[in-house]
């Protein structure tokens, strides 16, 4: 399916608060916060000349989001990002002055943050970057996880010395049982979807992915026409798209949100006008993408800069981890996760369907920027879906870069 943005306000200039939370300067900080990580680096950008000839574009560039920070997706910038500024923040009241992210490691910091419990729900990447982000500091974590959370991503969560709470139902039904029981305990809920009431903190998580981009905005040759990104709530889609259209202006290139066709809450809020719940069906095997509701933040950016919105099934999916697995011509081989690879999925499809090419002004000069946003946080399932183990493909990679 796909919808171009009828939205009365598209085109209209952001909020003054989502402006403030995606711009340039915030983005700096955020950049100044990741300086202070022992293992910070900035992720590859990757060109796919042989893949773009195949599709008929001009270029096609993939952030690969697998080693940020060594949890494997673009989740690790924003839930850390937010642990530690909300540490800082409670430290500076405590304290009564400013204290800034040099003094993260003051025993005044640490003593202030020991008595700090963060909570989140998670399909897997989120509730390990806040979890990871509460040992830095020398916090507490509770992450939720609903059913469908596989064990071994429960596992990469618990290393980090969170308490694992499982919850019934979906995703959606583990964030109001973290909700729930945070209210009743006094924990910081450090959720990457919004509700009436609950904006900074989300906010503050996006405006963390902004890091990645500002990255890639250097790392490209030249500056991209198209942008496709996935979307479960929203986050990492509004916190691209809003940071392109703030620091790019009117050379912002055209950008599609990429929902999964099983859990397209973006898509059919886009179709509706209005934030909608959609129903629980069945599993999509982009499980990082398993969102039945958007956030409120994501939507209100998102219905102002985004250009279209489109899903893709679950063997589009697959079929980008195979395509990247197993790279045409000389491409470099990447690994990408379930949802990892749907951005690129979406530019698959829209490049054989030729009146979204037309509606996008998709062609032979297009230049693409899409993002690989996770690793294979669950090797089993990657092997399975793939055919190949995921340090194979990593060899491969290596192999051809030397």
């Amino acid at each position: 399916m796909f919808l171009l943005n009828q939205n009365p306000n598209y085109r209209k200039p952001l909020d003054p608060v989502d402006a403030e939370t995606l711009g340039v300067k915030a983005a700096e900080e955020v950049e100044r916060y990741l300086a202070h990580r022992e293992n910070h680096a900035p992720t590859p950008l990757h060109s796919l000349p042989a893949l773009a000839v195949e599709l008929g574009v001009g270029a096609i560039h993939i952030k690969d989001e697998g080693s940020r920070l060594g949890l494997g997706s673009f989740k690790a910038l924003g839930g850390s990002y937010t642990v530690i500024r909300l540490v800082l923040e409670e430290a500076g009241r405590q304290l009564g002055r400013i204290v800034d992210i040099a003094e993260l490691r003051t025993p005044e910091v640490r003593a202030i943050a020991s008595g700090m419990t963060f909570a989140c729900a998670t399909d897997g990447n989120h509730g390990r970057s806040v979890a990871q982000g509460a040992q830095l500091v020398g916090a507490r974590a509770a992450i939720f996880v609903h059913s469908g959370v596989s064990d071994e991503r429960v596992a990469a969560i618990a290393r980090f010395g969170a308490q694992m709470i499982r919850a019934e139902g979906t995703y959606d039904d583990s964030v109001a049982e973290a909700a729930r029981v945070a209210a009743e305990k006094g924990w910081i809920v450090v959720s990457d979807t919004s509700w009436p009431g609950y904006e900074r903190i989300p906010g503050l998580v996006m405006q963390g992915y902004t890091a990645m981009v500002r990255e890639a905005l250097r790392q490209l040759p030249e500056r991209p026409t198209h942008v496709f990104v996935q979307a479960g709530v929203g986050g990492v889609a509004a916190a691209v798209a809003g940071h392109l259209a703030l620091s790019l202006g009117n050379l912002r290139p055209t950008f599609v949100v990429v929902d999964p066709a099983r859990a397209a809450c973006l898509f059919e809020t886009a179709r509706a006008g209005h934030p909608v719940k959609i129903d629980h069906g069945e599993p999509t095997v982009m499980a990082m993408l398993e969102c039945y509701e958007p956030s409120l933040v994501a939507w209100r950016v998102l219905s102002r800069v985004a250009d279209a919105f489109m899903t893709v099934d679950e063997e589009d999916a697959i079929a980008a981890m195979n395509c990247l697995a197993r790279p045409v011509g000389n491409d470099p081989a990447i690994v990408a996760g379930e949802s990892g690879g749907a951005g690129l999925a979406g530019l698959i499809r829209a490049a054989a369907d030729p009146r979204i090419r037309v509606a996008l002004n998709l062609d032979e000069a297009s230049r693409v920027f899409v993002i690989n946003t996770e690793g294979a946080t669950d090797p089993e399932r990657y092997t399975e879906l793939v055919g190949m183990r995921p340090d194979a493909v990593a060899t491969n990679a290596e192999g051809a870069d030397a």
